[in-house]
């Protein structure tokens, strides 16, 4: 079987996080009623003259710079004429010529990778390039059932980001990486909540496949309807595999656009693309050109510190490993809860994995946010201390931590409700250590002929004596030496 190729490309369309729609004061809230958060701008009436949104011309300008773009001094916006339910003024206004950023480009980092794919990435520290971004209003949402379809308003006239990549991806999996880490990014940006489910983030992906040793691309086909970043993963790999059989069988591909159909794990038909649509762009002449230098001091001064740079600080700053950087960096506000909580703690390892393995499952459990967590980072950086300082043992504190998450009641609180302070004074822990050694000869005996483990059975002595309590670090040292 021959060797192919494969080039894909996303074209990604991102909802704004404003308050007011595109061009107009209508809400842009997800979930409301259909057609209730609509008005003669959105709907398309004659007469209805737009009014520009300075909140996303700013927040696409961020993301611009996010992701390394250029952003030129002018922009404007331009009418894309075309005919459709959901477009209610029977063009788009979007912006064709002079979109508000140029170049670019998405970093794929290690972890943004599938975990399956992490220790096979073919092209570790790939950027992939952008052409541009540009600044668009969404259409309507048409919803289609068993005997006539419907169109929801509500979305018309979002503001919307589409960021069209260039054609360098090589596999479903450079796609995935590409995605996780342009959402995250994106919503550490404060630019949009990116939700794929509620439709904040969407994705079209154009793949082909070529012989190996064939210069020009293969024919392109459009994937739609993808609801998740695996689920692009899916669609890709199925699409890949079905193309390559095609050529492998003779078969002609044509230039078309498939639907993915997620239950069956398999694209499907929908069109051919045989011509290039004709969409008569010209400028709007209701809309201004834009001087984006007005605004853009404003722009650099709101430029977070992103994903990629909290994973290399956490690294740095705490010495945690890259991979638990990267799950602490991976969500904008678990990040910010571990910073609150490093910062403070004498050690940051343990407060690391106590946010990774315990308050991680303990969230996931509870069906809660990281927003929803019951105690300020305080109260963890207090239990990192007090485990550090051998007051108790990192058993005992994991017991603190659950009843922590449950009441939300300071760790100091917890450990003298619950009597768990260790001994740790050797005056007292020294006598019980003597106490437990007179009275386990043979233990003594094996463990001074050479048998180190039989040192535990005294340890577990002094421990029965100490009701638990003694700091089994302070009784092996004391022990060790006792026994010298």
């Amino acid at each position: 079987m021959a060797r192919y190729i494969t080039t894909i490309g996303l074209e990604v369309h991102v909802q704004l996080k404003t308050r007011s729609k595109m061009f107009c004061g209508c809400a842009t809230g997800f979930g409301a009623e259909p057609n209730t958060n609509v008005c003669p701008v959105c709907l398309g009436y004659p007469g209805a003259l737009p009014v520009m949104n300075a909140d996303a011309l700013k927040m696409t300008a961020l993301a611009g710079l996010m992701l390394g773009c250029r952003v030129p001094d002018v922009c404007k916006f331009d009418r894309k004429n075309y005919f459709y339910p959901d477009m209610p003024k029977n063009y788009q206004i979007t912006q064709f010529d002079q979109p508000i950023c140029i170049g670019g480009g998405v970093p794929l980092h290690e972890f943004a990778y599938p975990k399956d794919a992490q220790k096979s990435i073919a092209a570790p520290g790939k950027v992939v390039n952008l052409t541009r971004i540009h600044l668009e209003e969404d259409v309507a949402k048409s919803s289609h059932f068993e005997a006539n379809s419907g169109i929801d308003f509500n979305r018309a006239g979002t503001p919307l980001m589409e960021i069209v990549s260039e054609p360098e991806i090589d596999s479903p999996e450079e796609a995935f990486a590409y995605l996780t880490s342009l959402q995250q990014i994106l919503i550490y940006g404060g630019v949009s909540d990116a939700d794929m489910e509620k439709g904040q983030l969407r994705c079209d992906c154009n793949v082909s496949v070529r012989p190996e040793g064939q210069r020009e691309f293969g024919t392109k086909i459009e994937i739609k309807n993808m609801n998740s970043i695996s689920a692009v993963r899916r669609a890709l790999a199925y699409e890949i595999e079905r193309q390559t059989a095609a050529l492998e069988r003779g078969e002609k591909l044509r230039q078309s656009t498939r639907g993915w159909d997620d239950a069956a794990g398999q694209t499907r038909h929908q069109r051919d693309k045989e011509d290039a649509h004709d969409y008569r762009y010209f400028p709007d002449p209701d809309l201004l050109p834009v001087d984006t230098r007005a605004f853009m001091d404003e722009v650099r001064a709101r430029r977070p510190e992103l994903p990629g740079e909290k994973r290399d600080r956490f690294v740095t700053q705490y010495g945690i490993t890259a991979y638990d950087a990267s799950v602490l960096a991976s969500e904008k506000a678990l990040a910010e809860f571990y910073d609150a909580v490093a910062k403070n703690a004498k050690d940051a390892k343990t407060a690391a994995n106590l946010v990774i393995n315990d308050l991680l499952s303990a969230l996931s459990a509870a069906e809660k946010t990281v927003e929803e967590i019951p105690f300020p980072a305080t109260h963890l950086s207090d239990l990192v201390n007090v485990i550090h300082s051998g007051a108790i043992s990192s058993k005992q504190g994991k017991e603190v931590f659950a009843e922590m998450f449950a009441s939300g009641n300071a760790p100091a609180a917890i450990i003298k409700d619950k009597g768990m302070e260790q001994m740790s004074d050797t005056g007292a822990l020294e006598a019980l250590c003597k106490q437990a050694i007179e009275a386990n000869p043979k233990a003594v005996a094996e463990y001074k002929a050479g048998k180190a483990a039989a040192i535990n059975a005294i340890k577990g002595q002094v421990m029965k004596l100490s009701q638990g309590k003694a700091n089994p670090g302070v009784v092996n040292d004391l022990l060790t030496k006792l026994l010298a």
